[in-house]
């Protein structure tokens, strides 16, 4: 998850996270969730996604990823980050889709970014935004490290007006085979129909924590930390903003915090 301008309220300490997500026992405890860094998994085992990061996740997890992902677990902010199976997805994706210029808003320490970046060819491009210069920086020299720091072209600033700028120059229209947006959930709608003239026509925009912590079926009056709360509504409404939009054909996933791939079709 990228640091956003409208998300600062998010920059809270993991042994809280933990336990606000905790569930109560008998005695009235609570039980902390899983620890790895970036968990997000809405599976009701912890056990069950412990086995599927030790069978199928670290074993083929790169070095470089590795070393990014336990430099951002000392990070105050590390809730933020993209998980490891998150990671693992997405380096498969951009493969499979033979992805080559890509865009990615809202970027933290950079773990989706290397994921993103180690999947493309040589000569593939990333579009790096994030309001926070510092916290990519903090990542760089796992990605250079990795030898793909040539491929990411990063702007620090708010996204929308870097993406305006690229839908008035109209040889940028369809240019881009895959946007990953993990930022401000207010402003998901105006990327959306910024990045459906930007991505091309069987590309892919993948739209992160699109079931906001579970909270997306809680009733409204449920308790909820702060910044759930808050950014619930604009979750829901992209939601269902997505689900009739015929613009695009949709598959919302339980990886991470809820991902929802939309290929664009119109």
């Amino acid at each position: 998850m990228a640091t956003t301008a409208t998300e600062a309220t998010k920059t809270t300490a993991p042994a809280r996270e933990q336990q606000a997500n905790g569930n109560g026992n008998g005695n009235g405890e609570q039980k902390t969730r899983h620890s790895e860094v970036g968990h997000k998994s809405l599976l009701k085992s912890d056990d069950l996604y412990q086995y599927i990061l030790d069978t199928s996740v670290y074993p083929r997890e790169p070095e470089s990823m590795k070393e990014l992902r336990e430099i951002t677990a000392k990070h105050p902010w590390n809730l933020m980050t993209t998980s490891a199976d998150e990671g693992q997805f997405l380096n498969m994706l951009i493969k499979l889709i033979g992805a080559k210029k890509t865009m990615e808003i809202g970027v933290y320490t950079g773990y989706s970014l290397l994921a993103t970046a180690l999947a493309l060819p040589e000569d593939g491009t990333i579009l790096a935004m994030d309001i926070n210069r510092e916290n990519y920086e903090l990542g760089l020299p796992c990605i250079n490290k990795a030898g793909v720091g040539h491929k990411i072209d990063f702007r620090e600033g708010p996204a929308l007006p870097v993406l305006d700028d690229l839908v008035a120059d109209k040889e940028q229209h369809g240019s881009f085979d895959f946007a990953f947006v993990d930022a401000d959930k207010d402003n998901y709608l105006s990327y959306h129909e910024r990045l459906l003239k930007l991505v091309r026509p069987g590309g892919l925009i993948g739209y992160d924590n699109t079931l906001w912590n579970g909270s997306v079926v809680l009733p409204d009056d449920a308790p909820m930390r702060k910044y759930i709360r808050f950014y619930r509504d604009f979750v829901l409404a992209l939601n269902s903003a997505l689900a009739a939009d015929d613009r695009v054909e949709i598959c919302q996933l339980p990886v991470g915090d809820g991902v929802t791939l939309c290929r664009r079709v119109k």
